[in-house]
């Protein structure tokens, strides 16, 4: 078989099934593709002897009739993950020279089902980004071009490592972790299939911590086939997380059957956005009518409390990634700066932190600092949760109205190019307008890729679903990719 890195995951787990090939080819045709594609930035940390020692492994439990479906499958993880004896540095110098003693339980359950880790992914600086350019080890870059243009697009942030790798064909598919969107816009800005799931379907056990209450883990794949298959290798409860659910988790595979007959598609009328882009507006008209002619029933809904979402995002993410980085302290791991004769404690934390901590981090760390503190806590803070919980409301009312799943637009535009947004915070979080949402009422969502805008840049349509069905969802999101029937991939030019 020739360009064994382009297969899907339900491909090469067949074909490694009927000893078409084996895990090692995958394995080294994948590590082929990454060492040719250094210009994307994409893996950070690459680790081929581990690869190729995982793969034979694989090969021999297939061999033995032991085989998972992830068992031999190549993957990237993102710098995210915690990886036992691999560099963990959240894309950050303060993490430098980082090797985990221990593995997170997401990467861990994709290891113990035999697939195999190709390296680490780059991303934005503990997850803080909508581009991928606030990491330490630079600007990750979108393998797709626009139109006949040369300069570097933006993968999305902050698991645009991810995103470029599995659009580049570097691996067959990579983890992810969403705390605003970071899943599903790098997914529509590349072309690819991105799946948040539910809050506590898994583990954040081992993943650096951004904002507690909201990050959550999921693959990014090439189809929501392989989405619905990784996704349930990565699932599952863990006691070491009080936030995990102890839900058993479905064969979500097995209910891709593309039959929506009778489904209720909702379409709120909030995410009709003033600006919004002609192509984007017409995806999605486009999206709701593949969903009717599939055979659901589309209905317009309201959610009233989404304007508020943005800002009430941008005050809660902060004040928890404030709490979460207050541990890198130049103490018990990681960076710590060099100290003049004289200096003390303090001056070590401000040393350490000043170098270790990008600007973007910063940011948000003396956002977060302030809507805690004393004076503020009750006018940001507190008010921030109470929109929270009506946003949770708004969508647990529609829910209850008999709404299966909701379409909208999963970003306010095509992928732009780097730098162009990076020197406006504000413009940047506005990347996030169609994703917060779903954080904040801990709901599962999925971004589907569904067409081409006229620079023949990918766009995507999201999905989201009641809590705890995300097998109802990925049938929904698998018909709609069956009528789209998107198969673009980008020119290789790297």
């Amino acid at each position: 078989m020739s360009d064994l890195n382009k297969l899907t995951i339900a491909e090469a787990r067949d074909a490694l099934r009927k000893g078409e090939t084996t895990s090692v080819a995958l394995t080294e045709a994948c590590l082929a593709a990454i060492d040719g594609a250094d210009a994307l930035g994409a893996f950070v940390h690459k680790t081929p002897d581990l690869a190729l020692e995982r793969a034979r492994a694989a090969d021999a439990r297939i061999a033995a009739g032991d085989a998972p479906d992830m068992c031999g499958i190549p993957v990237g993880i993102k710098d995210l993950f915690c990886t036992e004896g691999v560099a963990s540095q959240a894309a950050s110098r303060i993490l430098e020279g980082f090797k985990p003693e221990y593995e997170s339980t997401v990467s861990g359950k994709l290891k113990d089902a035999g697939a195999v880790m190709l390296g680490k992914l780059n991303m934005d600086e503990f997850a803080m980004g909508s581009s991928n350019e606030t990491s330490v080890y630079g600007n990750a870059v979108n393998p797709w071009k626009s139109g006949n243009g040369e300069d570097p697009l933006t993968p999305g942030g902050s698991s645009g490592g991810s995103a470029a790798a599995v659009a580049a064909d570097l691996c067959l598919a990579a983890t992810g972790t969403d705390t605003g969107g970071s899943i599903r816009q790098p997914a529509a800005f590349t072309g690819t299939v991105g799946l948040k799931p539910t809050y506590g379907r898994c583990s954040r056990w081992g993943i650096v911590a951004f904002a507690s209450s909201l990050d959550q883990a999921g693959p990014m794949t090439k189809t929501v086939r392989d989405a619905a298959i990784m996704g349930r290798a990565m699932m599952g409860h863990d006691p070491k997380d009080s936030t995990s659910a102890d839900l058993a988790v479905p064969d979500f595979e097995a209910m891709l059957t593309g039959d929506i007959r009778g489904k209720v598609i909702g379409i709120p009328k909030e995410y009709r956005m003033d600006g919004m882009p002609e192509e984007i507006e017409t995806l999605w008209s486009q999206g709701a009518e593949m969903l009717r002619d599939a055979g659901a029933e589309i209905r317009d809904i309201s959610l009233p409390h989404t304007k508020y979402a943005l800002p009430a995002y941008y005050v809660i993410a902060p004040a928890e990634a404030s709490s979460n980085l207050a541990r890198y302290d130049g103490v018990r791991f990681g960076h710590r700066a060099k100290l003049a004769q004289g200096d003390g404690i303090t001056e070590m934390y401000e040393k350490t932190r000043a170098e270790g901590f990008g600007a973007e981090v910063k940011r948000r760390v003396m956002i977060g600092t302030y809507v805690l503190s004393a004076g503020f806590y009750d006018a940001y803070y507190n008010r921030a949760r109470k929109v929270r919980a009506l946003i949770k409301k708004d969508f647990d009312d529609v829910f209850a109205e008999g709404v299966d799943s909701i379409l909208t637009p999963a970003t306010p535009s095509a992928a732009f190019e780097l730098g162009k947004e990076v020197s406006d915070p504000v413009e940047m979080y506005l990347n996030d307008v169609f994703t917060v949402t779903v954080n904040l009422a801990g709901l599962p969502g999925v971004a589907v890729p569904t067409g081409l805008d006229q620079q023949g840049l990918p766009l995507g349509l999201q999905l989201i679903g009641r809590p705890w069905e995300e097998g109802d969802l990925l049938n929904t999101a698998y018909a709609l990719e069956n009528a789209a029937g998107f198969v673009a991939k980008p020119a290789n030019w790297w």
